[in-house]
């Protein structure tokens, strides 16, 4: 296909936006790739250099992303001009990857006016540095509960990204890409940021007000309401759980028409439904933070650390405390 086969025409005089890619240990190559692609690909389109992007990262060597590949990095963290917009690009164990050194690179160019947006876990980063305080964010939805833990003051949502004045956020993945789309659709209109999603065959374009997973119908493959509505209201109401009874009725069931129903739909009873999502969460909390045993289990709403490891053991085959450990260990290797 030729270059301009596909072309837009744009107006623009002014020098390139320039985003300042972070590669942060062990980033996830999806959404850096798919960041940095829609840039290129809306540049091509145009037939003119609007976006420009420097890659670094905080050693100024080689990064390594989660998947094992490396990337050359063009140098370190540095001062850089107001109109630039650094975007950090993390992955797995975010918390161990943003350093001090970071945080403190973060808040300077932050104070200058510098945007910061945050792919995938980064948010956590920028969160770290105090950047969302007061703000409107995103992230990962596995790394959901442990940010509500630490960062009260984040008006955390489930968005795919969310734009909130300087500071940006994306949950990762393809989410890349909408976020991507949305900025080049601001700064030059939606024929081009149309065209760019065509060319990356992206034929359904999501805004922030789409959420990042898929609906629990989806989820769970049965459409049933009353059952989607049970389990949602399990899965708002972790820290104090709500009995099956109370369940039941405020969907117009019985106890017994609600066992029936989760016994046909998910082989099992809504007890040990709502069990493993409390225990889903509580092993997210001990690998994502650092809060202690107890306050993970009041947290997931066991009334006692011995019946929470209990509990922990009979579904994990570990205890609590052997899960954490044994986590530490392998991200030291």
């Amino acid at each position: 296909m030729a270059a301009d086969d596909h072309s837009v025409e744009v107006t623009h005089s002014g020098k390139p936006r320039r985003f300042i890619f972070v590669l942060m240990r062990d980033f996830t190559m999806l959404s850096f790739a798919a960041a940095v692609e829609s840039l290129r690909i809306a540049n091509r389109t145009a037939n003119k250099e609007l976006y420009s992007w420097r890659i670094v990262a905080e050693s100024a060597e080689d990064a390594i992303c989660s998947n094992g590949c490396e990337f050359t990095v063009a140098g370190g963290l540095e001062e850089l001009d107001r109109d630039d917009t650094i975007v950090l690009c993390s992955g797995i164990d975010v918390q161990s990857a943003t350093t001090k050194r970071l945080v403190n690179w973060l808040r300077r160019e932050a104070r200058r006016g510098v945007t910061v947006a945050g792919l995938c876990t980064a948010g956590y980063s920028m969160a770290k540095a105090g950047l969302l305080d007061g703000k409107k964010a995103t992230i990962h939805w596995e790394n959901q509960d442990s940010f509500i833990e630490e960062f009260d003051e984040v008006e955390l949502t489930k968005s795919i990204f969310v734009i909130d004045g300087n500071r940006i956020t994306t949950a990762g993945g393809t989410a890349s890409i909408d976020l991507m789309i949305k900025i080049i659709a601001d700064d030059h209109g939606e024929e081009l940021a149309n065209a760019v999603a065509d060319i990356l065959i992206y034929s359904s374009i999501r805004t922030d007000q789409d959420t990042q997973r898929l609906s629990i119908p989806t989820r769970i493959g049965v459409r049933h309401p009353k059952l989607s509505r049970v389990i949602q209201m399990m899965e708002q109401n972790i820290e104090e759980p709500i009995s099956p009874a109370i369940l039941a009725r405020d969907v117009g069931m019985s106890t017994r028409q609600l066992e029936r129903l989760f016994r046909r739909y998910l082989s099992r009873s809504p007890k040990r439904y709502y069990m493993e999502l409390r225990l889903q969460k509580a092993r997210n909390l001990l690998m994502q933070t650092d809060m202690t045993v107890i306050n993970v289990a009041l947290a997931c709403g066991f009334a006692s650390p011995s019946h929470f490891s209990k509990c922990y053991r009979s579904h994990y085959d570990t205890t609590p405390y052997r899960e954490r450990g044994s986590h530490a260990a392998r991200l030291s290797v």
